[in-house]
């Protein structure tokens, strides 16, 4: 008989998929092959609810969701073994006594945190809650965002973060994951629990706050209206690194020793896993940051504007000719090198519009001359944000080192940008350092070799060995296009 397929949900801030791994030859699963294949994908976006603020449509969320399992259902006959869940962080649901959600949940863009952050830290100084959580100073954490509710005079609230979120709405008790709670920079690195000191120097409500749980916890099945269609009867909710960043770490198939990684998408994170968490003045002064790693351990990055910058660019010249990116790479390719490159931490790069007027703005504020505009001038803008950011992968690679005193020895890339060859050439001149490409979908095989560990243990929980081990296995899988189907 064929082994149960497994599905992984992940969500995105633009879109969401629903993916289903399976087992293409029967037999034991040492043999068996596993192909993997989005079967349903759908866009998402901030909901503007005027003066109720930017919020998610959680409803068409979990809708769209559903659908997704129900494809996945018809596609496994065989049955399916669990389902866990990814996402971003630092959003939340409130919930109300019947466990529904009170609320649309907030998007963290949502201009409220500015006022909270300022707040908090009026309490708490940025430099001590730094030193307490070891989280980068951003208005989207999950704190301000508390904060924000109580400044609003909203009452406390069970909560639980956006990914745990649709666990519990799939049958699972209202949990956090480890790895998505550090988000919240209410975590003590030190006890691996809530900071009770945060909690009550802001005064917010500890008794609010969802059960901490680690990387790989079962959860129990699914809900029974789901768990009536035959191939979910058997199926367990399982608790991957329910943050996105995690899973994808978690996907690399990478062999132990010193290694950093780069995940490439609209933002890229560079960084490197240690033991321990570095909370240092000079790590937050160099915009470093703490998060958890699946299923121990510490991600230690910092964030770069990423392929951000080509997308805005590229959408202000949509009207004029769309660029295939493979085409618009090789003509970057072809060109020289550009005379200086950009100063990714500039603000101005940071919200969405005319990136070209922005970057020609910074290039003129340092005597340089604007590059044209439109799209004929696509392949220079390109190329000067691939020379961009590779000086800055070199760079912060450089700061690891005198940071953290780890030299590692090969960088892994995942996500979208991991295709570009050419920005990975880049990258390793910059770097001197050779570099491997991990998978564009590493979150979901992150999220699903975490599944595959657990299912594969009867008790405790899992390890980073058990998640690497499986990682390995899912790198030879077949990446199946969307299979989604249309509504």
């Amino acid at each position: 008989m064929k082994p149960p397929a497994l599905v992984a949900i992940d969500l995105g801030a633009e879109s969401c998929r629903v993916s289903l791994l399976r087992w293409t030859r029967g037999g034991s699963r040492a043999s068996d092959v596993p192909s993997i294949a989005i079967v349903h994908r759908f866009p998402n976006g901030p909901w503007d609810q005027g003066s109720s603020g930017l919020r998610w449509n959680l409803s068409f969320i979990c809708a769209e969701l559903e659908t997704g399992l129900r494809h996945c259902a018809e596609q496994a006959p065989e049955g399916i073994a669990s389902i866990g869940v990814t996402g971003w962080g630092v959003d939340y649901v409130r919930l109300g006594a019947d466990a529904r959600p009170l609320d649309s949940p907030f998007c963290y863009r949502d201009p409220r945190n500015v006022a909270a952050l300022e707040a908090v830290h009026s309490i708490i100084p940025a430099a001590l809650l730094f030193a307490k959580s070891g989280v980068q100073i951003q208005p989207i954490n999950t704190v301000y965002q508390l904060y924000a509710d109580k400044l609003a005079g909203l009452p406390a609230a069970p909560w639980v973060m956006l990914p745990e979120y649709i666990l519990h709405w799939l049958g699972a008790p209202r949990i956090a994951e480890y790895t998505n709670a550090t988000h919240t920079a209410l975590i003590d690195p030190d006890t691996r629990s809530w900071s009770v000191d945060l909690f009550s120097e802001l005064g917010l409500d500890l008794d609010s706050a969802p059960q901490l749980v680690p990387t790989g916890s079962a959860l129990g099945p699914l809900r029974s209206d789901l768990r009536s269609l035959p191939p979910f009867s058997g199926t367990q909710l399982i608790a991957p690194a329910c943050h996105d960043t995690a899973s994808a770490i978690a996907g690399i198939p990478c062999p132990a020793g010193n290694w950093a990684y780069i995940s490439s998408g609209t933002w890229s994170l560079v960084g490197t896993v240690l033991p321990m968490s570095h909370r240092t003045p000079e790590v937050l002064a160099s915009a470093f940051t703490n998060l958890g790693a699946a299923p121990g351990g510490v991600l230690f990055h910092r964030g770069l504007a990423g392929m951000w910058l080509l997308k805005q660019c590229l959408n202000c010249w949509d009207d004029d000719r769309k660029w295939p990116l493979p085409d618009l790479i090789s003509a970057a390719q072809a060109l020289p090198a550009p005379d200086a490159v950009l100063d990714l931490d500039d603000p101005a790069f940071l919200p969405p519009g005319d990136m070209p007027s922005r970057i020609n703005a910074q290039r003129l504020q340092r005597g340089l001359p604007p590059l044209a505009d439109g799209w004929s001038a696509a392949p220079h803008y390109a190329n000067l944000i691939f020379h961009s950011l590779a000086s800055s992968y070199g760079t912060t690679i450089a700061k690891i080192r005198e940071l953290t005193g780890l030299k590692p020895e090969s960088i892994y890339v995942v996500g979208g940008g991991s295709r570009n060859e050419y920005l990975n050439a880049l990258t390793r001149s910059n770097t001197g350092l050779p570099v491997e490409r991990g998978s564009v979908e590493s979150s979901t095989l992150g999220n699903l070799a975490v599944q595959w560990a657990r299912l594969n243990q009867e008790t405790g929980f899992v390890s980073a060995a058990d998640i690497a081990d499986r990682a390995r296995d899912l790198a030879r899988a077949e990446l199946i296009g969307d299979k989604e189907r249309s509504n």
